[in-house]
């Protein structure tokens, strides 16, 4: 892609800017990318638009092996609820803090309903993020995994509390295997992952 191509396209189409248009363009050198974004802003400003002060930059993600030396991490940038720093396709903070929290709201300690309705309740949030997030660094998936399961189980030991005080001394872990939450349906992103690059 030349670096005129995708500064040009905006004045030959006549394209008219919402005010929250997002602009994404990829350059294989740090110096062509600056001078894409002298470009855009001498256009933007001529058009009497403004480019966002805080998300405007030159950021790095580079996936061919031969750039290898420009993986730095920390210059990426922010996409549509991803990051893309140092050759990856991560989930960016804010998303996967909006995740935890809705699954904190679904996991209280003190919520009184049947594990069944609390996993499909989870379930209906977890496979639509997976679906928009399923092509990030597979990581992220087993380690919402475990967050899931640490607060099913604390939430069925404080169940199981207000009826006795049989398991205090035990694991956890033990009382209620990976498998337990699997019997019971709960939607696992890091199997959702692999069943999907199996699939391919």
């Amino acid at each position: 892609m030349t670096r005129e191509r995708p500064v040009r396209f905006c004045e030959g189409g006549e394209v008219r800017f919402l005010s929250a248009t997002r602009l994404v363009i990829l350059c294989r050198t740090r110096e062509d990318a600056d001078a894409a974004l002298a470009e855009v802003r001498a256009w933007v400003e001529a058009n009497g638009l403004r480019l966002h002060p805080t998300k405007t930059h030159v950021g790095g993600r580079v996936e061919d092996a031969r750039f290898q030396h420009d993986r730095v991490p920390g210059q990426g940038f922010e996409f549509l609820g991803y990051r893309f720093e140092a050759g990856r396709r991560l989930v960016r903070k804010t998303s996967l803090d909006k995740l935890k929290d809705s699954i904190r709201a679904k996991t209280g300690r003190n919520r009184g309903d049947s594990l069944e309705r609390i996993i499909a309740d989870l379930n209906r949030t977890l496979r639509g993020w997976f679906g928009y997030f399923k092509h990030a660094h597979p990581n992220v998936f087993g380690s919402i995994d475990g967050s899931v399961r640490r607060r099913l189980r604390s939430l069925l030991l404080k169940q199981r509390m207000k009826r006795s005080h049989v398991g205090q001394g035990l694991g956890l872990s033990r009382l209620w295997p990976n498998a337990y939450f699997a019997e019971h349906g709960l939607f696992a992103l890091h199997a959702a992952w692999v069943a999907a690059r199996q699939s391919r």
